[in-house]
């Protein structure tokens, strides 16, 4: 018996192709602040779920990247929930440090309305 998680059937078959990413909204656990908005392939969201160490798929540098691996901004998974359409995930972590490269606590800082 295998101790790797099993992922429902319907995010199986969305992630079926190498190629096949899912939207990933990433909030804080304990304020419930959304803190940014990420990719994650098969195997980003399996290493996050085997490892509890947020795990996304970088589109621009074409590879997975653990968060905070070198700014030491991490994030701790508490729960991953699928979205009724099974086309995007909502992840709670535990942030220690900010959450956007470019030093934010939060990527969504910038209101238009």
């Amino acid at each position: 018996m295998s101790d790797r998680p099993v992922l429902p059937a319907e995010i199986e078959d969305r992630l079926a192709e190498p190629t096949s990413l899912i939207p990933v909204i990433v909030q804080q656990i304990e304020s419930n602040e959304v803190l940014m908005l990420a990719w994650m392939n098969r195997e980003a969201l399996m290493r996050t779920l085997e490892t509890g160490e947020a795990t996304y798929w970088s589109r621009s540098r074409n590879e997975l990247w653990v968060k905070g691996r070198t700014s030491g901004n991490t994030q701790r998974l508490h729960s991953i929930d699928v979205d009724c359409d099974s086309d995007a995930l909502l992840m709670r972590v535990d942030q220690t440090g900010v959450a956007c490269h470019t030093g934010a606590p939060t990527c969504f800082g910038n209101r238009i309305s």
